[in-house]
């Protein structure tokens, strides 16, 4: 089993047969990744406005809010902005990309099913030889419901103009459809959300083949609140409410289909065929930064993923397989405001890019004797892009638009496990190599003095080992420890100037402990420390911001804490209490300036009635804290996302 947390639910058995569908895609109990599973009673438990609510309870994982939906993720990273915090992970909908692998999305969880999810599996570290690019830091995959999952409907209201709407329900016997809107006005000035969730599935069978269609579409208008800037800005109350940019928006559409098929060839090999197709665009106003451009952006993509299983008599399984995508995507960068600095008034940038990924993989697992098991495999992948210009080429202001061309690059990512078992006890070791193509807007939205042929593909390398045990009493402990090194970083220092080369190096611990207290009280204990340094010096004239070797990564905080406290007061009634620490990190390369990091509690109640009804309750910030999501510092300015005041919701779920 896996040595990192197997899974958040409290059971008093090991969690052995649990299936996770980054396995194989078929199903398979992994042994040797570093995954985390949340179900659907831990979605309902937490019953999370936002993804960062959940996905922070897991050790190694530290997403930031911004605004809104918006979010940048850390999984065994910083937390990671622009093309790397784009391409550094991997967003999966049962085991497909939201996105095509070049035109990522910072807010990789923007376009997700967050609210009609069924479970969430996070790996945390490079992904298996079934997933490629992206899946440098880790990957999170979302489980859609199926037919037969409970029913119901779901209304929800809060602070700041909260309201939200859920309903699931089935659709024949082998049909299933789920809705979800929700509505804010928001925490802060001109802030508010709007936000549309819906999903299909039918599941069939011809002949002796099995089928599963699932579509997903979501819709998404939001006035967005920027930074605020200027030291501790966000502990004077009124200045975290402002928004001194309210004409700043993001409004987004994305929708996915596919088409599963699965059977078997004479009891011996297992096959899989899904064809699918997605499509996302997005309008946005970059707040962000001086210019305040208007980007409008979106890709199109047709792929397919093909997959043969073979179970080995003496043990162990093999799986191959092949996938193919090609998309067409777009993007376009005006400048309305007047030129300020080198940021121009007009273009910046309006080209479409051509993108075909070819993909082949081999994983192989041995059980060499009835305590230990070995695990390898092997993926190579191909990526093509075709860019054409659409506006001059040459040089505006900071901005370089290259003339049309077209790039290559190959991929190969291996890695190899070890798994030692005894029951109740198991010793884990896994050497990997995780790799991720640059992004389109890396290649081609440069800045002046770069030379496109010094972007590479991304590479990290990473040997993790790890410790599990669970105790007849019920108890739990995930241990993993790990040493990972990333070459040819892309990043942007606090000038707004890209860096191509960059090195860094990461190493840490990942607790995880379940303890029940008695027959009414456990607790949950997920906890990290760990170090991102820079491995490489720069010191370049035209930036304020010194780089040595050895310094701390900006947004890297060492320590991250969650504890909850689980009350069952009786069969009907249950409470949560829930404490989350973030600890002080730099925010800029430089290590110049740093925040100091803060605690948050939330309180979470839910009480059962007759007739399937449910009444539940959430505090948020239950101390009032003062705090920031995100703290930054960039163009010569302390910037930070204030983190919400104290927020009360409460709800009702009615089962049909």
């Amino acid at each position: 089993m896996s040595i990192a947390l197997i899974a958040l639910a409290l059971q008093s058995s090991a969690p052995a047969d649990i299936i996770y569908v980054t396995g194989d895609r078929q199903g398979e109990v992994v042994t040797s990744l570093a995954i985390s599973r949340v179900d659907q009673a831990e979605i309902s438990q937490t019953g999370a406005q936002h993804p960062a609510e959940l996905v922070n309870q897991i050790p190694g994982v530290g997403m930031q809010r911004g605004n809104g939906t918006e979010h940048l993720t850390a999984i065994r990273s910083p937390v990671l902005t622009g093309g790397a915090g784009a391409g550094s992970f991997l967003f999966l909908e049962d085991g497909i990309a939201l996105r095509a692998a070049g035109f990522g999305n910072v807010n990789g969880l923007f376009e997700n099913l967050n609210q009609l999810a069924s479970g969430l599996e996070v790996v945390r570290g490079p992904g298996p030889a079934l997933y490629g690019s992206n899946a440098l830091h880790g990957l999170i995959n979302t489980l859609t419901p199926a037919p037969g999952d409970p029913e119901f409907l779901e209304l929800e209201l809060g602070s700041f103009g909260r309201a939200r709407t859920q309903v699931r329900t089935g659709w024949g016997e082998q049909g299933l459809f789920a809705f979800s809107a929700m509505h804010e006005d928001g925490w802060r000035a001109d802030a508010s959300l709007d936000r549309l969730e819906s999903f299909a599935r039918f599941d069939g069978e011809l002949g002796s083949v099995s089928w599963s269609w699932r579509t997903a579409f979501v819709a998404l208008n939001q006035e967005t609140a920027g930074f605020v800037r200027g030291t501790d800005a966000y502990r004077d109350v009124s200045l975290a409410r402002s928004n001194d940019d309210p004409e700043a928006f993001r409004d987004a559409l994305a929708f996915r289909s596919r088409l599963e098929l699965r059977g078997v060839v004479d009891d011996t090999w297992s096959w899989r065929l899904t064809p699918y197709v997605r499509s996302n665009s997005m309008d946005f106003l970059m707040h962000f930064v001086p210019s305040e451009a208007l980007e409008e952006s979106g890709h199109d993509s047709v792929g397919v993923q093909a997959g043969l299983i073979r179970e080995v008599r003496s043990g162990g399984r093999l799986s191959l397989g092949l996938d193919l995508e090609t998309t067409r995507g777009q993007l376009s960068e005006i400048q309305s405001r007047p030129t300020i600095f080198s940021f121009t008034q007009g273009v910046h940038y309006d080209y479409a890019v051509d993108a075909d990924v070819a993909a082949i993989y081999a994983q192989q697992s041995w059980d060499l004797s009835e305590h230990w098991r070995v695990q390898a495999g092997v993926r190579w992948e191909h990526t093509r892009y075709e860019y054409d210009n659409r506006t001059d080429d040459g040089v505006t202001g900071r901005f370089l638009r290259l003339a049309d061309r077209s790039d290559e690059f190959d991929v190969l990512t291996p890695n190899i496990a070890a798994i030692w078992n005894a029951g109740d006890q198991q010793v884990s070791a896994r050497l990997a190599r995780g790799a991720r193509v640059p992004q389109t807007a890396e290649l081609y939205r440069l800045q002046t003095g770069q030379v496109i042929e010094q972007i590479e593909p991304e590479t990290l390398d990473s040997f993790e080992l790890g410790y599990r045990r669970a105790f007849a009493s019920g108890a739990q402990l995930d241990l993993t420890g790990f040493v990972m090194r990333k070459q040819n970083v892309f990043f942007r220092d606090a000038d707004g100037i890209n860096v191509t080369d960059g090195k860094t190096d990461h190493h840490g611990l990942e607790l995880a402990v379940n303890l029940p207290l008695g027959e009414r009280l456990a607790a949950r204990i997920a906890g990290s420390w760990a170090r991102h340094e820079y491995a490489f010096d720069r010191d370049v004239a035209r930036s304020t911001e010194v780089i040595r070797s050895g310094d701390l990564v900006d947004t890297a905080p060492e320590w991250l804490w969650n504890a909850r406290l689980d009350w069952q007061a009786s069969e009907r009634l249950s409470a949560q209490m829930e404490w989350v620490h973030v600890g002080e990190y730099a925010t800029d390369a430089a290590n110049a300036h740093v925040y100091d990091g803060h605690d948050v509690f939330n309180l979470r109640a839910r009480a059962q009635f007759d007739a399937g009804i449910e009444v539940f309750a959430t505090v948020r910030n239950l101390l009032d804290e003062r705090y920031a999501e995100r703290a930054d510092f960039a163009f010569g300015s302390e910037r930070y996302f204030p983190g919400e005041a104290r927020a009360f919701n409460v709800g009702i779920r009615i089962a049909r």
